[in-house]
């Protein structure tokens, strides 16, 4: 067999390896936590009707066999504990045939849940996160140097995900073109953060280095990722620095984590060199079974690859897409166009036993705005996806169209669940009579009204999106 193995990166295994776990322990914490309110048996969007009408094939899950809210909630625990049992490095210990089943099942379980989860997970970093998980399997255990090949593939993988999302810019809206798009970004962004408030207020000379940055790191640093040592390390660090960037200047779930962990595939060992620890000793190399596999495995990515590569030199480059059914090898890509005002779903009920003198209050969410005086929360890595659906309702209605009219239906009722996924129930004696759904445009406050007002929004009323509903009939008022 031809020597396949990266002796020089058995760091970027251990990174690669632990990262994935944390990302995993996250995404199956959110599964058990969220997923039966917004998929479940009596979900917003219920998983049952959608496996009653495809196959495995189609949708592959092994809740094709039963789904159940208790069967998918045991699951996502499961999967949680062998991922904290993959950050601690145990299931690395065992033999290899137990290491790669064991990096299977978390691949396999998680599958099994995104696939059923709708439009509460048709997220481009669950994707991610798959493939990322699956490559993982053909990583090795703690006896045999990782395969070449396969830390390769993590940075196809990389290269994909930034080369991606530089080119859907590119493509995508003008101000990415005239270097204006993070003149707004800050404060349109789905999700933001504790500082976002700050980067929003940056000078607009650094929005456009800010801008050029950006392009920098997805549309030529990629290419460095496969240049040799030591130029693929330093391009690496540069990259995750970007990524860092965004970290802090947002929530965006664990897309950012992820494509750092697929990152330090470029990092060689010498690395460590730099702060005086010895390089880690060679390590066997894999046997020729295992060997085989990781062959087997990079030829199929190659042909997998063609569709991804054909859209990201295609002029209508689809974001975020899967060619087959398992998202092996998928292509990726964020914020084509940028919005340039903010607007926000307000969802209010009242006790009032009539409409006339019905005295409105506000459901707060943990993350995304709504109260102008508090200060956007740091949420990411840690996904919340209710949160992240309401931002696209303003956008276009048609994201809500298959849930959020349950969505309201359950706050009459008072759904427990669902009451779990909210940060404030303005009625915890007893679900409303009434509830609406406002639209707002909210902005940031600039410097002089945060100092005098405290508040990190201003907003202001612009319509309705749904008119009060009656608990008894659950129809608008008036008809």
């Amino acid at each position: 067999m031809p020597e396949l193995s990266g002796n020089d990166y058995q760091i970027a295994r251990f990174l690669i390896e632990r990262g994935l776990g944390a990302l995993y322990l996250i995404g199956f914490v959110v599964a058990a936590r969220q997923f039966p309110a917004l998929a479940g048996e009596r979900g917003l969007e219920p998983a049952p009707p959608l496996l009653a009408a495809t196959t495995f094939w189609s949708v592959p899950s092994v809740f094709q066999l039963r789904y159940s809210d208790r069967l998918l909630t045991a699951t996502a625990w499961f999967g949680a504990a062998l991922s904290a049992a993959m950050v601690l490095g145990l299931p690395q210990l065992a033999p290899l045939p137990v290491t790669m089943f064991a990096w299977f099942s978390l691949w396999a379980l998680y599958q099994s849940i995104v696939n059923i989860g709708g439009t509460f997970y048709s997220f481009g970093w669950e994707s991610l996160l798959l493939e990322a998980g699956f490559l993982a399997i053909f990583l090795g255990n703690a006896a045999v140097a990782p395969p070449l090949l396969v830390i390769l593939a993590f940075r196809w993988l990389a290269f994909r995900v930034e080369f991606g999302a530089g080119l859907i810019k590119l493509r995508g809206d003008e101000c990415w073109r005239s270097l204006t798009c993070m003149d707004y970004h800050h404060e349109t962004q789905p999700m933001p953060g504790p500082l976002s408030w700050y980067f929003h207020h940056l000078p607009k000379p650094l929005h456009r280095l800010e801008t050029l940055g950006n392009f920098v790191a997805q549309l030529i640093l990629p290419f460095g990722l496969f240049a040799p040592q030591p130029i693929a390390t330093i391009v690496a660090a540069l990259m995750i620095g970007t990524q860092l960037y965004l970290v802090v200047s947002g929530n965006y779930a664990w897309l950012n984590w992820v494509t750092i962990v697929v990152m330090t595939a470029a990092i060689g060992d010498w690395i460590v060199s730099l702060f005086g620890q010895p390089v880690p000793a060679s390590m066997p190399a894999p046997p020729a079974w295992f060997a085989l596999l990781v062959v087997a495995l990079a030829i199929g990515i190659l042909i997998l690859s063609y569709r991804p590569v054909r859209n990201l030199l295609s002029p209508n480059q689809a974001m975020n897409a899967s060619f087959e059914p398992f998202r092996l090898v998928n292509t990726y890509g964020a914020f084509g166009s940028v919005t340039r005002r903010r607007y926000e779903v307000v969802v209010e009920g009242s006790d009032a036993e009539a409409i006339e003198v019905a005295t409105w209050r506000e459901y707060e969410f943990p993350g995304k705005p709504g109260d102008p005086s508090r200060r956007p929360p740091q949420v990411a890595p840690y996904h919340l996806r209710l949160d992240w659906l309401m931002w696209f309702l303003p956008i276009s209605p048609a994201y809500g169209q298959s849930w959020f009219g349950g969505f309201l239906t359950r706050l009459l009722e008072g759904d427990p669940q669902v009451l779990r996924l909210l940060r404030v129930n303005p009625f915890p004696g007893g679900p409303p009579t009434f509830i609406r759904a406002r639209l707002f445009e909210y902005r940031y406050t600039s410097w002089q009204e945060r100092r005098a007002t405290g508040a990190w929004w201003a907003r202001q009323p612009v319509g309705e999106l749904v008119p009060p509903i009656r608990r008894a009939s659950r129809e608008p008022i008036g008809q």
